[in-house]
């Protein structure tokens, strides 16, 4: 199945202007004048690829890779060119990744693209990727970096001139085992990462051992410090336990002197407090005379204001009674003037009523009384009335239940002050027995007050030696704080771990010197830091640990990764052998084809090469020596080509000429393509030095090969152009850039001929 389906170019050298080459048959032939451009497909293909030679494009830099331009056409600011693939059987893949994951693409477009500052970029069916993409992506399809899949002009004996090295480089690309290479090299990079790791975590260890054993002697000094701690342990242990015990007790004891101190004193001053004061008796006693008197007088001062309402009143209700007799006697209209001088007469006595404001009663009837008369006075009547005659007497029995409510008002304030005079008789009583309980309150408080003051005493004594109990908690919490410091003992139920916890005050005191002459000397230990040096002794010996565990572990890694190494070796050696007698099989054929017989193979060879002694290499053998400057002798294997060409005895190839030498290298070329056959096959004018005789034998391995791979060849030779199915001829056009023409195989036959 035909993989290959076009190439575009656009920029590209000479070719100015978009252009296709559609692969659609097995051979497609390349023609045209020598200068035309037709290479530059060839090298557009190397281009997109990802050839990084610049020699190999002919070019100095990505600039001579753009189109410069004609008297017709401008200049190009890019070139690019695109290759398209068959990918219908999903062969394309990654495969240096290790995955190995088909790309589901029925069609696969690879681009690259140069810029005149030289930046190259490149695409994957228009996604931007690296090189080292586009190069794993044409590994899984045998397309390799050698080349070896493109053959130029002038390169087609490469293999032949190559060295025994390169020419096995060569060989493994054509057999696709680039990749065992590629993973030896990472395997080798990791061992050699690997060995600077373990020869910086040995460094690690060696700059720590010194200070780990510097270490180790202080943990010594403290571990020799911990019978003392211990000691002092127990001892603050029985000190502290008996301290607390004592300080308790004590604090109990003063506590409950204060608390009978206190309660006698409060005692004291609520029966002090209980006392008659002379101040407070006397002044209730005047204050409540006082009171009386004041109400006595008020009392008074009602009585004659009532006495004189009374007198009033009375006056009025007898001019009212006088009115009443002139009005029956009269029996007639009363004259104006008359009329008018009643009414003024009883306006008088009104008003001077109402300038009393102790008799509510009178007030207001002598007010309703005082309208009614401005109603009389401004009638238009000139008589009096019948109506009028009973209204008066209306008024006058209205006054008289006021007089009679004055006087019930006044026998009620006559009482209240014969009752008020009695109770001030009371006061002057009470305050003859007041005198006589003050005198016996004053004893009984100075009697308190000397029971007072020595309780107070008592209260100064004991606050002396309360004062003196704080002093020893003060110096309980200290030795607490220190003792846990120390020796890391707390104040958490000590005494019930105690016996004879109340013991004599003298014996605390010599266990306190006793601690005392231990700290000094734990001090002299130098025990003060002991926490933080043990601390940074097991860091360190972790940490020395840690760097132990971590060099096995990498030691482990170069274990592997040497047995690794060797293994790709080995699998590289032993495909790199079977691909040789495969490729020695057909290298015969294709030799024997073109040269009608003779042989033709290739072998492997062992070069000698001097190694550093820590050097990876590809082979060594048993029982090598090594020698005095550090390095040992190696050995490298390479590929060496014996050719013997019928009824001739050369076998030497530097004694072919130059015909047989492309012979041969076409045959070897070929041989190799076949092993394992790329999607295609570029050959640009490798049957340039062929007569006629051989040009139909390659025309013959041509058909051959194009069963394999397509092929793309590039040539002046009319018997090659004869083989190919479709012929793209390369001209330049008017415009002064490189033109397409294509020709179907029936023209392309009439043109051959």
């Amino acid at each position: 199945m035909l993989m290959l389906k076009n190439i575009e170019l656009n920029g590209f050298k000479s070719f100015g202007k978009k252009s296709i080459v559609n692969f659609t048959t097995p051979i497609t032939s390349i023609v045209g004048p020598n200068g035309s451009g037709k290479s530059n497909i060839v090298e557009a293909i190397r281009f997109v690829l990802g050839e990084q030679s610049m020699k190999s494009l002919r070019g100095k830099g990505g600039v001579d890779l753009i189109f410069k331009g004609s008297k017709i056409m401008p200049k190009a600011n890019r070139a690019s060119v695109a290759i398209v693939f068959d990918n219908s059987k999903k062969k394309f893949n990654f495969t240096n990744s290790g995955l190995g994951v088909p790309l589901d693409y029925d069609e696969i477009t690879i681009m690259r693209e140069v810029v005149t500052d030289g930046v190259n970029k490149y695409s994957i069916n228009g996604t931007d990727v690296r090189l080292k993409d586009i190069v794993d992506l044409l590994a899984s399809v045998n397309i390799g970096s050698s080349g070896h899949h493109i053959i130029s002009q002038g390169e087609a004996d490469r293999v032949l001139n190559a060295s025994s090295k390169d020419r096995r480089a060569m060989i493994e690309d054509a057999l696709g085992l680039k990749i065992y290479q590629y993973r030896i090299k990472e395997s080798e990079r990791k061992l050699e990462k690997t060995n600077i790791n373990m020869k910086e975590v040995q460094s690690l260890r060696r700059e720590i051992a010194p200070h780990i054993n510097f270490l180790k002697k202080q943990v010594e000094k403290i571990e020799k410090a911990q019978s003392l701690r211990g000691e002092l342990a127990v001892l603050f242990k029985d000190y502290l336990s008996r301290e607390s015990f004592y300080i308790q007790n004590e604090n109990k004891r003063l506590n409950n002197l204060r608390r009978v101190s206190d309660e006698k004193i409060l005692v004291i001053d609520n029966r002090i407090a209980e006392l008659p004061s002379s101040n407070s008796v006397q002044s209730n006693a005047s204050v409540e005379k006082n009171r009386l008197s004041e109400q006595l007088r008020k009392t008074n001062s009602s009585l004659s204001d009532l006495a004189r309402a009374l007198g009033r009143l009375e006056g009025m209700i007898d001019g009212a009674h006088d009115v009443v007799k002139q009005e029956e006697t009269v029996k007639g209209a009363v004259p104006r003037y008359e009329w008018d001088n009643l009414i003024n007469l009883c306006e008088e006595e009104i008003n001077k009523m109402l300038e009393s404001e102790d008799v509510s009663m009178v007030h207001n009837t002598l007010r309703a009384l005082k309208e009614r008369l401005k109603v009389l006075r401004d009638g238009e009547s000139n008589t009096i009335e019948e109506g009028q005659n009973n209204d008066i007497k209306n008024r006058i029995a209205t006054l008289e239940a006021e007089r009679e409510n004055i006087q019930r008002e006044i026998e009620n304030l006559k009482k209240e002050e014969i009752e008020i005079r009695e109770k001030i008789k009371v006061c002057d009583e009470e305050d003859k027995q007041v005198s006589e309980s003050l005198r016996e309150g004053e004893r009984m408080r100075y009697e308190l007050m000397r029971e007072k003051n020595e309780a107070v005493s008592d209260l100064h004594a004991l606050k002396y030696e309360e004062e003196k109990l704080n002093q020893n908690k003060n110096i309980f919490e200290s030795d607490s704080q220190e003792a846990n410091a120390l020796v890391g003992i707390e104040m958490v139920n000590l005494e019930n771990t105690v016996e004879n916890l109340d013991v004599p005050r003298i014996e605390q005191e010599e266990a306190r010197r006793k601690i005392e002459r231990i700290k000094i000397r734990l001090e002299d230990a130098g025990i003060g830091s002991s926490s933080e040096t043990l601390k940074e002794y097991n860091d360190t010996v972790e940490r020395d640990q840690f760097l132990a565990k971590e060099l096995e572990d990498l030691a482990n890694s170069v274990v592997t990764l040497k047995k690794i190494i060797v293994d790709l070796k080995d699998t590289l050696d032993t495909e790199f052998k079977t691909g040789v007698e495969k490729i020695n099989k057909q290298f015969q054929e294709f030799f024997a084809l073109m040269f009608g017989g003779g042989s033709a193979f290739l072998s492997i060879v062992l070069e000698h090469k001097k190694v550093r002694k820590d050097e990876d290499v590809e082979d060594m053998t048993e029982g090598e020596g090594e020698e005095d400057d550090g390095t040992e002798l190696a050995f490298e294997r390479g590929i060496e080509i014996n050719v013997s060409l019928p009824q001739k005895k050369v076998k030497d190839l530097h004694m072919l000429s130059g015909g047989e030498r492309s012979l041969t290298s076409i045959a070897l070329l070929f041989a190799m393509s076949q092993v394992n056959p790329p999607p295609f096959l570029v050959l640009d004018e490798t049957d340039a030095a062929l007569d006629e005789a051989n040009s139909r034998k390659y025309g013959n391995m041509l058909e051959n090969l194009s069963k394999y791979s397509q092929l793309i060849v590039v040539t002046h030779n009319r018997e090659t152009m004869s083989r190919a199915q479709v012929l793209y001829g390369v001209t330049v056009g008017a415009e002064g850039a490189s033109k397409l023409l294509s020709i179907k195989l029936e023209d392309a036959s009439l043109y051959a001929k």
